[in-house]
Formats: structure tokens, sequence, C-alpha cells
């Protein structure tokens, strides 16, 4: 507890962290880190709609057993209501003062419930909501009129809330993701957890991402290679993520004559070190938030080439920490390919310029203090 609040005999604030469950996700990994790192002042709980995903254990090692509000299907039923119902009861009950909600669909049950309860709440906008239909769009932009603030993890989004969503812009704030470095080295270290590819020596880009929705591009990403398998040049690919993409992606990689190079490694517990074996990233997606995938490749001192969208732009500098194309250009992604391998010195030199940009403002630190001021200024109307 700080000192001030010990003098003043303050109680900790009751905070609950409401995501939809703890399977493997840049939004998931973030919550984690938030109930690792805000101080004793904080009387923390955690809610989720589902119970499930390998990292419980990670929250169960933390002390947290997690509340669940289950929706069970789609959430035009009387179950919604319910649970709604039965989450203003519980915060009533542990006297929560504070809410803050990570997702859209536990933001369907935490913002009413919230309201009911008399506690604040503040809803977490964490992309451009380019996977939801015109409905659900509405719905989430009246849920977030509603809430007490609003976070948002990059500049595009701030925008979008603002000039889209009508919200005054002095209750939407911009927190960056944050990252582990130390944990991070670590997991470099502790090396590969299977075997890679060979590329004889050849160069090779890296793209995490799954391949669930077409927003990732990975087509565009196999056009540049073929653009520059046509020129002489051979640059492997290791694509690592699934999903149920992955058969056409590898049908075309067979049509563009480039499936010798491009390798499909599936889902990976060892990016770090994959990373670390890599000459630069890409990510080439048409939206995007703040992209974990994009953090970690510039931590692992990579330069990175990514699309003018979303949350990008916050990460990488355009020539200083790597390069940005227009989203849907693979001729602009095998220009940019051709400036990393024909300067491999000012590739370096970039990759350097990443690994220090992620120490100086994407540090766990700074995460954690950002929420800590926001929360008290929120919940009880102080600075800290």
């Amino acid at each position: 507890m700080r000192r001030e609040e010990v003098r003043m005999g303050r109680e900790p604030l009751r905070l609950v962290q409401f995501t939809r469950s703890f399977h493997i996700g840049g939004t998931e990994v973030q919550v984690l880190e938030l109930l690792r790192g805000l101080p004793p002042s904080y009387r923390l709980q955690v809610s989720v709609l589902e119970d499930a995903g390998p990292l419980m254990g990670s929250l169960w090692k933390l002390g947290h057993a997690p509340e669940a509000f289950p929706l069970k299907g789609s959430v035009a039923q009387p179950n919604t209501l319910y649970q709604v119902y039965r989450m203003a009861r519980w915060l009533r009950a542990h006297r929560v003062e504070l809410v803050h909600v990570h997702d859209f669909y536990s933001t369907l049950i935490a913002v009413p419930a919230a309201k009911l309860a008399g506690a604040k709440v503040i809803v977490g906008r964490l992309d451009l909501s380019h996977w939801q239909g015109r409905a659900r769009r509405a719905v989430h932009a009246q849920l977030t009129r509603m809430a007490d603030h609003v976070i948002a993890n990059a500049e595009a989004i701030r925008r979008m809330l603002v000039e889209e969503e009508g919200l005054p812009a002095t209750r939407v704030s911009v927190i960056h993701n944050g990252l582990d470095l130390q944990r991070f080295d670590a997991r470099v270290r502790e090396g590969l957890k299977g075997p890679l590819p060979d590329t004889n020596g050849a160069p090779v880009v890296v793209h995490v991402a799954n391949m669930n929705h077409p927003v990732k591009r990975q087509e565009d990403l196999l056009l540049a290679l073929a653009m520059l398998r046509h020129g002489g040049t051979r640059l492997h690919a290791y694509l690592v993520g699934d999903g149920p993409r992955r058969p056409e992606l590898e049908k075309l990689a067979g049509e563009l004559g480039v499936a010798d190079t491009v390798h499909f490694l599936r889902h990976r517990t060892d990016v770090p070190a994959i990373y670390k074996r890599a000459t630069f990233g890409v990510l080439c997606s048409n939206a995007e938030g703040m992209s974990n995938a994009v953090m970690e490749g510039m931590a692992a001192g990579l330069p990175m080439v990514v699309t003018r969208v979303g949350g990008n732009p916050d990460l990488i500098r355009d020539g200083e920490r790597g390069l940005i194309v227009r989203p849907e250009q693979p001729a602009q992604l095998a220009q940019a390919f051709t400036q990393m391998l024909s300067n491999p010195e000012k590739a370096r030199a970039m990759g350097r310029a990443a690994r220090e940009f992620v120490a100086r403002e994407l540090s766990l630190e700074k995460l954690v203090r950002q929420h800590d001021a926001l929360y008290q200024r929120v919940a009880r109307g102080s600075g800290t």
C-alpha cells in the first residue's frame, strides 16, 4: 500500500479485471501483467466469460480464481440478462469500486452490471472493430459511451473513438501495450522448442499471425516473395501461426512457385527464439490494433516491415525502426524487402533502434504506472 494511503488509513481499491477467457492471446497476456505489476494498494479480483485456457495456470499461480459469467451461446437470449444481474449482485457483495473490461463480449456483461451495482467501469478498446458487423459495432459503441473512461492501446483507435463514435477526447486515454523484456530475453535463451527448416544460409523473414481471417493478408507476403523470386532473389519465409486458411495459403504458395522457400510452422511456443534467427520481420495486415507480434519482433532486435494501419505507426517510424508500406500492396512489400536485403548494415541499425524503443517506451513498468494512475483518478478522483 502507498505510504500516503497507510497514513490516511485508506482501504485498498477494489478492482476487477474482466476478460473473455485465458486462452493464449495478447489481451490475456496484458491482463496477467497488470495483475502481476499493480501495487498492494489494490484488492484485485478477476472475472471471465469462460473459465478456461492454457494461461489459467499462470492466473492460479498469482492467487486468483476467476468468477465466471458464461454467455452460453448467442447473446440474444435471457441468459445474457441473467449474467448481468448475477454480476451486479457479485460486484455489490464484494464492494467493487472499479471494473476494467478488455473485450467486446465481456463488455456486454460488465458495463450494465457495473452501472446497476454503482461501480465505475473502464472499457478497453484494443482494435479497430474490423471484425465486427454493423450491428455489433453499434452496440459496442453504445456500451463504450456508457463507460466512465476508455483505454485505447493505439493512437489510431483513439481517433476512431473520438471522430467516428463521438466520444469526448477527455474520456479516452492511450496506453500502449507493455512487454517484459527480461522474460522475453529468457525465452530467447531457452532456444528453439523444435527444429526449423534449413535455409542454407539464405535470408529469412518471419511472419507471426493466425490464419483465421483474411485481415492478416498472408497472401500479400506470398505475392511479394514471388516477385522477389522472379527477380532472382531467394528469400525464405517462416510463417508462424495456424488456422482454417492455412490449406489455401499453402496451395497459393505452390501456385506462385515459392513453396520451397515458404515454411508453414503452424503454432509455436518459441517465437522469441525464431525471431532471433531471422533477418527481418513482417506484418502485412489491412487492419490492426497494437500488435504484440510487431512488439516481439522489435524486442528481438529485428527491423520490421509493417503496413500503415492501426497501431503499427505507433511502433515503427519509417526508415528508423523499420519500414512502412501501404496495405494490400505486394509490390511495395517486395521493394521494402529488397531495401532490407540490399543494406544489411542499415537494417541492423533499425533493429537496434527498435529494441531501444521497446525498452524505453513499452516497458511493463510504464504500462502498470499509467494504469495505476488512471484507476486512481477514475475510481477515486485522485492522481498518483
